[in-house]
């Protein structure tokens, strides 16, 4: 098969198209015909060297993928050869076939082509994991997304929205902010130009932020703390802003908040297939109804794969970049 490599740690010119060995389905695996994969900022780290697979996953980047299955190995049962499928990743999406562990396996939903279905995986599980199954976001709570145009965040506000919450987002431009509104924010903050802490509190009369989805880390940590609200809960799932910051421990017991921190692609094998399986349950039926869709910025041939790489970095897009095979 062909696939991105990464000979040497650099730049987007670093991502070679070339041959590798086809991987094999083994114990509870499926092996999938890659239509399309997404790039993910974890897929820049581990160009740049700073983020490498865990033990055991494929050597090439991408995160999740969308495809049809082409094979299954031993020990699978309830898929077959031909189903249109997208699957989240430990790695190998930026290939032309990859093995999948059955339990990352979800169907395509009604009304989504194979390959904006490849926008899905990563950003839904992370999405539903951290907003709903740890932060355990409700109805008439207020989430407020950083980041609110990405692929994460034009996500989390549609999930919000579906269970009746109130959405502030961050962005940093007005044509973000208003594909943000587009898809039902609720406030909406330039973060160039006006405080999201001032902004939170003006729309929710002071109470604060009930649930906090933070992709920038160390930066806003402080910021963070004080626009919660009492009971409050920050779910930190990247780290744009840096990885160290001072914490007061006392604004955090004064609002009996609580902060939690996760990554997707080196949990163990049980821990991604039960929040897959929870994310088909809840999540796919909004999709399947319409209520909730991917939002894809554009398509670039996976052999270029360096020149979406450059548009991720420069944050020029809203929604997903996807990387699509010959």
């Amino acid at each position: 098969m062909h696939a991105i490599t990464i000979p040497e740690p650099g730049g987007p010119e670093a991502l070679v198209w070339g041959e590798a060995p086809d991987p094999v389905a083994g114990e509870g695996e499926v092996l999938v015909e890659v239509a399309a994969s997404a790039v993910n900022r974890a897929d820049i780290l581990q160009r740049q060297g700073f983020y490498d697979p865990p033990p055991g996953a494929s050597p090439h980047p991408g995160l999740e993928c969308s495809g049809r299955i082409a094979g299954i190995g031993p020990g699978v049962s309830g898929w077959n050869v031909g189903d249109e499928v997208c699957a989240l990743l430990a790695g190998g999406g930026y290939a032309e076939k990859v093995a999948v562990p059955a339990g990352q396996l979800l169907p395509v939903p009604k009304g989504v082509g194979l390959h904006q279905a490849a926008a899905l995986p990563e950003v839904v599980a992370t999405v539903w994991s951290n907003v709903f199954m740890i932060a355990h976001l409700r109805p008439g709570e207020t989430l407020l997304v950083h980041g609110g145009s990405s692929g994460i965040g034009t996500m989390a506000i549609q999930l919000a929205k579906a269970v009746g919450a109130k959405v502030v987002v961050t962005a940093g431009t007005k044509e973000k902010l208003e594909r943000c509104a587009e898809l039902g924010a609720d406030v909406l903050v330039n973060y160039r130009e006006q405080d999201f802490v001032e902004e939170v509190a003006r729309a929710t009369d002071g109470a604060g932020a009930d649930v906090i989805l933070d992709n920038m880390g160390a930066k806003y940590l402080d910021r963070n703390v004080k626009a919660l609200a009492v009971n409050g809960r920050l779910a930190i799932i990247g780290m744009q802003g840096g990885v160290k910051a001072e914490l007061n421990i006392g604004a955090l017991l004064r609002k009996r908040a609580a902060i939690s921190a996760t990554s997707l692609r080196a949990r163990p094998l049980e821990e991604k297939a039960a929040i897959v399986a929870a994310v088909r349950e809840h999540v796919w039926p909004l999709i399947d109804a319409g209520h909730v869709r991917p939002i894809v910025d554009r398509e670039l041939p996976m052999s270029d794969a360096g020149a979406a790489h450059r548009v991720v970095e420069e944050s020029g897009h809203i929604g997903k970049v996807l990387l699509v095979t010959p």
